[in-house]
């Protein structure tokens, strides 16, 4: 049984398990807001240590620090940056519920792992972005920004010159050029980052729209002479492309490639995987000494073919960095719009009688796992 704080819905918040993440999904600002709402918090000691927030931060904001054991008993909500693993899903009290990116399009034997631990999944990549409701509660746009900027900053902290023109007594040194393949929330950032630091920067996708936005931050549009008219899918992620379209694309990105000293790709499609941006021979073109940055590696591949999470050298000095997790390396801030963001999942389905959802609500088509029985009207 379910020992809940004060108040009929209480959120906890564990140390993630990935051993990579240093995020959190609640900081002592977002308790403060959830406090205002009527919902306690429960967080385990320490959870925030690596996000710079401690535990007196917590409890002066008004949560209480327990034991990992004890959040599991107190709390009936639960929020993660990560989707909680086994260990965490056995300790999950029978039907609390679950917010977090769950990577609910790609594995159903882990939504169905949720529905025999009785849980209510809410899954935040199945948020319906378009809708105005939304905003606050699109955790993706949140750190996929974070991530741009972190990209830029690899990127220019790993070339072996300056991104900026600089003159000094030795004579002039030109400024980097930078390629960022995909002008969605990531892409952007990593454009307006690397502009700033001073390079000359190209953007490219597949969207219509995209041109205008990649020029309007002052870089070029890298011209591929193609159209993909249809380049934009539903809620304003590049939609898949079809196989003749990959290789044509692959083939353009690849000849264009070898002219730029730093490649960033962000293109990804949630939940499955990413385009093949850059080929091996687009690797093999670049000059030794070149950066990719490729934001979209991951388990399932990666926007640059043979990128892996980590780093590598190819045979001929091109250093790949496969970076899933670069939010991670800004953690405060990302903490920061995170807990946001989950906060207001949770803000929206709480009432004074606990956690309930309505079928006619838009935003209900983020639950993958019900947690209902036929003919119940909610969860508490």
């Amino acid at each position: 049984m379910v020992q809940q704080e004060h108040g009929s819905v209480t959120y906890g918040v564990i140390t993630e398990s990935n051993q990579q993440e240093s995020r959190v999904a609640l900081t002592p600002e977002i308790v403060t807001r959830l406090k205002k709402s009527n919902i306690a918090c429960v967080i385990q000691q320490g959870a925030g240590e690596a996000s710079q927030f401690s535990d007196d931060q917590y409890e002066k904001a008004g949560a209480t620090v327990v034991s990992r054991d004890e959040v599991f008993r107190r709390a009936n909500v639960f929020g993660f940056i990560n989707r909680p693993q086994d260990a965490d899903l056995a300790a999950l009290p029978h039907g609390s519920w679950v917010v977090g990116m769950l990577g609910s399009f790609t594995d159903q034997q882990y939504v169905k792992k949720l529905d025999q631990a009785g849980l209510t999944a809410l899954a935040m990549e199945r948020l319906p972005r378009q809708l105005s409701s939304a905003q606050s509660m699109d955790e993706m746009t949140s750190q996929n920004s974070v991530m741009g900027y972190k990209a830029a900053l690899l990127a220019a902290d790993s070339y072996g010159s300056f991104f900026p023109m600089m003159t000094t007594a030795a004579g002039t040194i030109r400024p980097a050029k930078v390629l960022v393949l995909g002008a969605g929330i990531a892409g952007l950032q990593a454009i307006g980052t690397a502009k700033r630091l001073g390079a000359i920067v190209t953007g490219y996708d597949v969207r219509p729209a995209s041109r205008q936005e990649v020029e309007s931050l002052g870089a070029r549009f890298l011209d591929l002479g193609l159209d993909f008219s249809q380049g934009q899918g539903e809620g304003g992620y590049a939609r898949q492309l079809t196989q003749e379209e990959q290789a044509q694309q692959q083939a353009a990105v690849d000849s264009k490639a070898a002219a730029f000293d730093v490649v960033i790709t962000t293109a990804k499609v949630p939940g499955r995987r990413p385009p093949l941006l850059l080929t091996k021979a687009g690797v093999e073109g670049l000059h030794r000494g070149a950066v990719i940055i490729d934001c979209a590696a991951s388990d399932l591949g990666g926007n640059v073919e043979g990128s892996k999470p980590g780093k590598t050298v190819t045979d001929n000095g091109v250093i790949i960095f496969g970076t899933p997790d670069l939010a991670s390396g800004v953690a405060t801030t990302a903490s920061n719009l995170a807990a946001r963001n989950l906060a207001d999942v949770v803000s929206h389905f709480a009432t004074a009688e606990g956690m309930k959802f309505d079928l006619s609500e838009a935003l209900d088509d983020a639950l993958v796992v019900s947690g209902r029985t036929e003919g119940d009207g909610g969860n508490e």
